[in-house]
């Protein structure tokens, strides 16, 4: 299993299109199991199926300069900033697995490495929380035996301004207790009462994937052909606002 520590935090649609790139090659047989950490300064991502103006408030998106852009995932729309720690887990697993092995098995990997550090549960699939609190959300797609699993882990997120930028129905809220965004989720330093270097975040995920999958971790760079897809996906579709605030089908910007 290799590890990538990869990101470019200035550029949330190019590191959008390197995560596809990464599938696509991990598809094609190019690379290994891969585990890669990654972040973004102020940006707001959206899923697949989701419209970007139904999902957020665009009047905090200008006066805040977020960045929007869409994944090939499904999934809700999330904000992420330096205080997001996102990891992917991208995979070749069982033939028939589908969407049990995805959440029953190679979820198990990420919240074995937070129940190191706090009292975990998995709530609606996909939902990681601690203290009745959301930490992370995930999302995923497969295809035959290929998995890719990512989601975030909101270690000091700017909780105030995610209130503000994503829209959620009073309704969802209401089902939770809850009347903002920012009370259905928190921190995990707010959860701990602590401080936690991601660092040791980063070396439980890694461990616990390292025995979830039987495999020993080696740290890697993208390869030439990861790069060079990266880019083209960039700049067919990840640059491009059809993409990224509607909902155009992949196939539209092949």
């Amino acid at each position: 299993m290799r590890v990538l520590f990869y990101e470019n935090d200035e550029n949330p649609y190019f590191s959008l299109a390197f995560e596809e790139s990464l599938w696509r090659n991990l598809k094609e047989g190019k690379v290994d199991n891969t585990l890669r950490f990654w972040r973004h300064k102020n940006v707001a991502i959206i899923g697949y199926f989701q419209l970007a103006e139904e999902e957020l408030n665009f009047d905090v998106v200008r006066k805040y300069k977020i960045d929007v852009v869409r994944r090939f995932t499904g999934g809700g729309a999330v904000y992420q900033d330096m205080g997001c720690l996102i990891w992917t887990i991208a995979v070749k697993g069982p033939k028939d697995g589908g969407v049990n092995y995805l959440y029953n098995f190679l979820l198990r990997g990420f919240v074995n490495a937070l129940k190191r550090f706090a009292n975990v549960r998995v709530e609606n699939i996909n939902d990681v929380v601690v203290n009745d609190r959301k930490v992370s959300g995930t999302s995923a797609t497969f295809q035959g035996e290929y998995y890719l699993l990512h989601g975030t882990l909101l270690i000091n997120t700017n909780l105030e301004l995610m209130g503000k930028i994503l829209k959620v129905s009073k309704a969802k809220l209401s089902d939770k207790g809850v009347s903002e965004v920012k009370y259905r989720v928190t921190n995990l330093v707010d959860a701990l009462g602590r401080k936690i270097n991601t660092s040791e975040i980063i070396d439980a995920i890694i461990k616990e994937y390292s025995s979830l999958l039987g495999e020993k971790a080696y740290f890697d760079l993208p390869t030439t052909d990861e790069i060079k897809l990266a880019e083209e996906l960039y700049e067919k579709k990840y640059s491009k606002p059809e993409w990224n605030l509607l909902r155009l089908p992949s196939r539209y910007f092949e």
